[in-house]
């Protein structure tokens, strides 16, 4: 009698379902890390405008928020066009509670996902807010 080599066919759907079980298990993590990576550039340009606040906070010494509002990005020195990017829009960004006493600076930069009119924008999640309290700065996130 002959012997043959080879694989048996259970042995074959057996390296299928595992395939299968851990191609389940990471799409769905990798897609994760895929969104992460775009936030990284929203993180970028939140950097930049509390950047340009804390310098016109310092400039000026004092801030109220009739002073700076969400449509003054350019009066910080941040044109609308630097805040173009790859997954995000000059729309998805604004400003909120912007104060600002003997230069320390309390405000909160938000950029909404479903405001930017770029295709390739992240879907989750759907707000990532900078809050500057007391001159310290903080990410968070929200589904919203």
């Amino acid at each position: 009698m002959k012997s043959r080599k080879g694989f048996t066919l259970i042995e074959l759907m057996v390296v299928v379902l595992i395939v299968g079980i851990l191609a389940a298990v990471a799409i769905p993590l990798m897609r994760g890390r895929i969104d992460s990576a775009k936030w990284s550039e929203a993180k970028s340009a939140m950097g930049t405008v509390a950047t340009a606040l804390r310098a016109y906070a310092s400039e000026k010494g004092t801030v109220v928020a009739a002073d700076v509002g969400a449509a003054d990005f350019p009066k910080l020195g941040v044109e609308l066009t630097d805040l173009d990017g790859t997954y995000f829009t000059n729309e998805a960004y604004a400003m909120s509670a912007v104060s600002a006493t003997n230069g320390v600076l309390n405000a909160t930069i938000t950029c909404t996902a479903a405001n930017s009119t770029r295709a390739t924008k992240p879907t989750a999640p759907a707000v990532m807010t900078l809050t500057i309290a007391s001159g310290v700065a903080t990410f968070s996130t929200s589904a919203d």
